[in-house]
């Protein structure tokens, strides 16, 4: 099973089934990622694959939509939207302490 370390969350490691969803495990967990849809529309669960990029599923649709070619080539991924085929490590950005939620990744401009 593949293990799952949320950087973000103190380094919290938690162990998944192959071809888990990563949000649902973050969930499920208490992985700590912020989510708001949960269906790849809003973007909130915005976060970097710092390890095993190699060990997610391929880039959907909606993530090409709502991350820049930058982001995903550095690793940025949503949530809601990539499965583990192994072992990975995530971060993310933390919504301001008091602040109105986590902050909202907007649809990259149409060229």
């Amino acid at each position: 099973m593949p293990d799952i370390t949320f950087i973000t969350n103190d380094g919290k490691v938690v162990s998944a089934p192959e071809d888990s969803n990563l949000l649902r495990v973050s969930l499920r967990e208490k992985g700590g990622i912020p989510f708001k849809c949960g269906g790849g529309l809003c973007g909130t669960c915005k976060c970097l694959v710092e390890e095993g990029r190699e060990n997610t599923d391929a880039v959907k649709k909606k993530e090409e939509k709502l991350l820049s070619a930058e982001e995903l080539a550095q690793g940025y991924r949503l949530a809601c939207q990539t499965f583990l085929k192994g072992d990975v490590k995530v971060s993310w950005e933390e919504a301001p302490k008091g602040g109105a939620g986590a902050r909202q990744v907007r649809p990259k401009a149409e060229a």
